[in-house]
């Protein structure tokens, strides 16, 4: 009798230390991820701007340069090693265990 309240009990105290163990961790990263706002420290942000460099001068006469055309052909082939794949079935037959008789030695109503 004993033993089935200190299960239930255990059951219990597992739980709620579970569940405390969850909310302290759940403060502790709330903590670390807001610190700056507790002690009133602001980040200092910058803003960065890119400024955009104008393009070279057209040569003389407005002749563009012809575009670059890059055709790359892949011919890397994986191949597989040792041939043609062989599948080998095994067919292994056991007798099946005898059955034994029950004899029942008392008298049937």
């Amino acid at each position: 009798m004993s033993e089935e309240q200190e299960g239930g009990l255990s059951g219990l105290k597992k739980t709620i230390i579970g569940v405390a163990t969850t909310a302290v961790t759940a403060a502790g990263v709330y903590l670390t991820t807001n610190i700056n706002k507790f002690f009133g420290v602001e980040e200092e942000t910058e803003v960065k701007t890119e400024q955009v460099a104008e393009s070279p001068a057209a040569p003389v006469g407005g002749a563009t340069p012809a575009p670059i055309v890059v055709n790359i052909e892949n011919t890397n082939q994986q191949k597989q090693s040792g041939g043609e794949t062989k599948v080998v079935e095994r067919v292994v037959e056991k007798p099946a265990p005898a059955k034994k008789e029950e004899t029942s030695e008392e008298d049937p109503w």
